[in-house]
């Protein structure tokens, strides 16, 4: 029975990286497509990293095709896991520091697809924020089961990680 609840949570875990990398393939689209586009906040410098827009969605959106291609193709649940928490916490920690800077405006997280998708900015915003959230508490979830199951297996057995690798 243990060994079934585990091939069942293993399953769940795989879909969040599934739906993680489709999410930050959707979301490092936005971005490329955006940083393409002649929209003018992209000449702007974001108010943290002091770079135009343009240049941030570039980075961002490349970093999130980097992780969305590896959640997709690649069968290793701990590394997958731990960049998508990676840039889960980077993304929590740049929103904290835009608001201690007294920003209060709305993320540009999808850059001017908004518009040309005739989504509000405030109904985006409040999409990402609950996109990272489920990013967020996904991949710590997925971590701290991972944690879990390889300081419960006896030191005979393989690890949960070559076991995971070959499902």
């Amino acid at each position: 029975m243990v060994v079934v609840d585990s091939c069942m949570k293993l399953k769940v875990f795989r879909s969040f990286i599934v739906s993680a990398g489709v999410l930050l393939l959707a979301t490092a689209a936005a971005k490329l497509v955006s940083a393409g586009g002649n929209a003018h906040i992209l000449q702007f410098p974001d108010p943290i990293l002091v770079i135009p827009y343009r240049h941030v969605f570039w980075a961002v959106g490349g970093l999130e095709l980097v992780i969305a291609l590896i959640c997709l193709f690649s069968n290793r649940t701990r590394l997958q896991a731990g960049l998508v928490a990676w840039l889960a916490t980077s993304f929590v920690i740049y929103r904290l520091a835009l608001y201690l800077s007294g920003y209060h405006g709305l993320c540009h997280c999808l850059g001017n697809l908004t518009d040309a998708l005739r989504i509000s900015p405030q109904a985006a915003d409040t999409a990402m924020k609950i996109v990272l959230a489920y990013l967020l508490v996904g991949s710590y979830t997925t971590l701290f089961w991972l944690w879990r199951q390889k300081r419960k297996a006896p030191p005979s057995t393989p690890s949960t990680d070559a076991t995971i690798s070959t499902a």
